[in-house]
């Protein structure tokens, strides 16, 4: 199911009373861009720690913006021993534009190639994406609207505004006091905002959203006053509806903090990283921070990329990373876990596989899930290929892209200087480990081996130095002062 402004609004209801009644949720997002342009120290590089990944990949998700967030909703069928139903639905997104609020985001050519590859639907993500945005733009879009301080600021809007008043302008002059004219084509939020608009510069006119569009009724003063401050329509009660609307998938995601239910994903910290700035606050400084409000918002969350790596040994599992190749594995081989139906209205993706379609992928994550990640306290152990040290023989002035270039139509890997002649390479796949250590394990010039700290490290080497040099003086004195005897 896809959903967009649109229908959102009257989805909202439903999506609430299926994740309070959800065991668990699955959850995959695509976004505009993955990476920015990072060089030098800010590149970034398997050697980093999980602090200088975050701060790197924090400006990249300040660059960029969701487009789609898929949600698969699973839900225990009542009588029915290890069974589950899955309500999978498409979420297009487009950040809030109203009154101070007007974003700005960057696109990555490969991301656009790669999501219009699989059929990603651009006109309903620019033309009826869901607005959002995240508490500290709330509270300063709630200030602006409650004291009287909204203004129209995009240059889109006040075009379309303009011609909205022309129209209503000719027409208020030659209609009838209790006349009505319709405006087509104005919904969700932005309907809104058009009749706070005309409601401020004509006094003269009432204004109601029908389905429709937005009716504008010529009125008297004294009418308008008495609607002005009628029970139904007060203006800060008004005022809530439009924060409401366009605070749109912003709502949602409350109902989701607050119902708690365990969140599942797959390689999912891009996606947290993109949810806490995107609709809780701007990410912190602190990585340690940025974990802690993550735990606070969701307390249980299982990656699937984590639980491949934690039970390939024990339940003899492939090496497998893909998410469709993790799913086809556990349908095939592990026949144990629970039986999974998809809901009447999302019925598609039980006779059609949808790769990187945001739903699709958030049904695969929630049929593998199984063990939490941890957030709460230090991370876990990084499970990745050993690392490796090239020694360099006969290429003086050697560099890392130099390097890098040397091995990069066998395999990516990341290069960082050790010392003078020698290199630690480090790659995120263990075939590729074996494949280099294979092929250039006897090279003249380039040696490969496994990297070992207490044989390798300079720091190592050095105090073994140190130790080998005190001690043969030590030893030198003694025998010394045994001669003198």
């Amino acid at each position: 199911m896809d959903v967009g402004a649109d229908e959102f609004e009257q989805t909202l209801p439903l999506l609430q009373e299926l994740v309070l009644d959800a065991d668990f949720v699955g959850l995959d997002i695509e976004f505009t861009g993955l990476r920015s342009d990072l060089s030098g120290p800010q590149q970034i590089s398997l050697f980093d720690l999980p602090s200088e990944w975050y701060l790197k990949t924090r400006r990249s998700v300040q660059q960029f913006t969701i487009c789609q967030i898929g949600l698969s909703v699973f839900s225990s069928i009542e009588g029915e021993s290890n069974k589950y139903v899955a309500h999978s639905c498409n979420f297009f997104l487009f950040p809030t534009t109203f009154g101070i609020l007007d974003s700005e985001f960057s696109f990555q050519a490969s991301s656009v190639q790669f999501l219009n590859q699989y059929g990603f639907n651009y006109n309903k993500f620019l033309k009826n994406g869901i607005p959002y945005m995240n508490e500290e733009q709330e509270k300063k879009i709630k200030h602006n609207i409650l004291t009287g301080n909204w203004r129209v600021r995009s240059s889109l809007d006040k075009d379309q505004i303009k011609v909205v008043i022309d129209e209503v302008t000719r027409w208020l002059d030659l209609a009838e006091e209790g006349d009505r004219m319709t405006l087509p084509g104005i919904a969700g939020f932005q309907a809104f905002e058009v009749q706070l608009v005309l409601r401020q510069a004509l006094p003269n006119i009432w204004t109601v959203l029908k389905n429709e569009g937005v009716v504008v009724k010529k009125v008297s003063r004294q009418h308008r006053w008495y609607l002005e401050h009628a029970s139904c329509d007060r203006a800060s009660c008004w005022k809530e509806q439009i924060l409401l609307s366009a605070r749109g998938f912003s709502v949602f995601f409350q109902m989701l903090v607050k119902a708690q239910k365990p969140l599942v994903g797959h390689n999912m910290m891009m996606d947290l990283l993109h949810l806490h700035e995107k609709f809780f606050r701007p990410l912190p400084e602190s990585y340690d921070q940025f974990k802690q409000n993550v735990h606070s918002l969701f307390p249980v969350l299982i990656d699937t990329k984590n639980v491949t790596k934690d039970i390939w040994k024990e339940l003899h599992f492939p090496r497998v990373s893909n998410l469709s190749e993790v799913y086809e594995v556990l349908s095939s081989n592990l026949n144990s876990g629970p039986e999974i139906v998809h809901a009447r209205q999302c019925e598609k993706y039980a006779k059609t596989k949808c790769p990187h379609e945001a739903a699709y992928d958030a049904f695969l994550c929630g049929s593998a899930f199984k063990f939490p990640l941890n957030f709460s306290g230090p991370d876990y152990p990084s499970i990745r290929p050993p690392v490796l040290i090239l020694t360099v023989r006969r290429w003086p002035g050697a560099s890392e892209q130099q390097v890098y270039r040397e091995f990069q139509n066998l395999c990516k890997f990341d290069v960082r200087r050790l010392t003078q002649s020698q290199f630690l390479l480090l790659t995120n796949k263990f075939k590729d480990a074996r494949s280099v250590l294979k092929e250039y394990r006897c090279h003249p010039t380039l040696q490969v081996s496994l990297y070992r700290y207490w044989r390798h490290s300079p720091n190592i080497t050095c105090m073994l130095q140190v130790c080998s040099i005190v001690t043969t003086w030590a030893l030198f004195a003694f025998l010394l002062g045994r001669a003198s005897l």
